[in-house]
């Protein structure tokens, strides 16, 4: 059936997806209603900084790269999920599935290695403050941001292209959209290239920026030890969001990892749907809700905004 037994399948089967009858028109709904707050929330955080120039400030500037890979990683999942919550049949063209093999894990390690730019950015502002103007210029800043999104299409590139060339044995992905890892555990031969590549784009894309992420916090912190307490309430007060943000996808990351390499059938269907789903769902929704209410600059101009076009309605009526 649809080439089945082919090396080279035209089809994948998405087998997480749930048999829950009439319930799944509810659960289209809720699903598109928390695509557009995704799709709103972070659209506005992208108008606010875009417009106000007195946020054209490389912290400001990176929160906004946060928002349009999020509106990135988010379409290439949200599209196609809300496509099979309606769909009696869960099949997925071979191109379609490594393009979102693609998008997810290019949404993925641009996440991180922009979390990891933004450290730099705090580490420099508060243990460098004198010198922040002269290493993080605008130059700079469009040199960290085009390695952001560079470096991580590059390295993904090459795990795709090598899971793409691989013969396989079956079409059966367990998980609700594509992923890598499932692709290549179909595979009729050695997949030895693969590990080693894959393992050096992991390393390279999360671990690295990771592990940076924790040193500079680590020199933040030993920094502020001997420090006034007004001091510590403002690096605080700069660096919470950043630090929440970086738990949250770390976890939601940790979760997919470990997910990618047990037996999902295994687990409780709706609990392993939903262990699958924070890596894509939460951080698309909860970066631009912390960085929107944590940070005084950002929320003034949010209330502000809709305040005015509330103002405005009144006015025309």
């Amino acid at each position: 059936m649809l080439m089945e037994n082919s090396s080279y399948p035209l089809y994948f089967n998405l087998t997480m997806f749930v048999n829950i009858g009439n319930y799944r028109y509810l659960t289209f709904v809720l699903c598109f209603l928390l695509y557009t707050v995704i799709i709103s929330a972070n659209l506005i955080i992208i108008v606010v900084i875009s417009r106000e120039k007195t946020l054209h400030e490389p912290m400001y500037i990176f929160i906004l790269c946060l928002s349009v890979n999020a509106l990135y990683g988010s379409a290439g999942f949200f599209i196609r999920f809300l496509r099979d919550l309606l769909s009696d049949t869960h099949l997925i063209s071979r191109p379609a599935c490594f393009t979102q093999i693609y998008v997810i894990y290019t949404y993925a390690s641009c996440e991180l290695t922009i979390l990891g730019i933004m450290a730099y950015d705090r580490y420099v502002a508060v243990c460098h403050p004198l010198h922040y103007h002269n290493k993080i210029t605008p130059k700079v800043v469009s040199k960290l941001i085009a390695f952001a999104w560079i470096y991580p299409g590059f390295s993904v590139s090459a795990c795709v292209f090598l899971s793409f060339s691989l013969p396989l044995c079956g079409n059966k992905i367990p998980k609700v959209f594509c992923s890598n890892w499932p692709v290549v555990k179909l595979s009729c031969v050695t997949t030895v290239i693969n590990n080693f590549v894959g393992m050096f784009a992991s390393v390279s894309t999360v671990f690295l920026p990771l592990s940076f992420v924790l040193y500079t916090y680590a020199r933040i912190f030993h920094l502020c030890r001997n420090r006034s307490s007004e001091f510590k309430a403002k690096v605080i007060q700069s660096c919470l969001p950043h630090i929440i943000t970086f738990v949250n996808y770390s976890i939601t990351g940790f979760c997919d990892v470990a997910l990618s390499r047990i037996d999902l059938e295994e687990l409780n269907p709706f609990l392993a749907v939903t262990l699958s789903l924070e890596f894509v769902v939460i951080p698309p929704i909860l970066n631009p809700l912390v960085y929107g209410l944590k940070l005084p600059e950002i929320r003034k101009l949010i209330f502000r905004m809709l305040s005015c076009s509330k103002h405005d309605k009144q006015t025309k009526q």
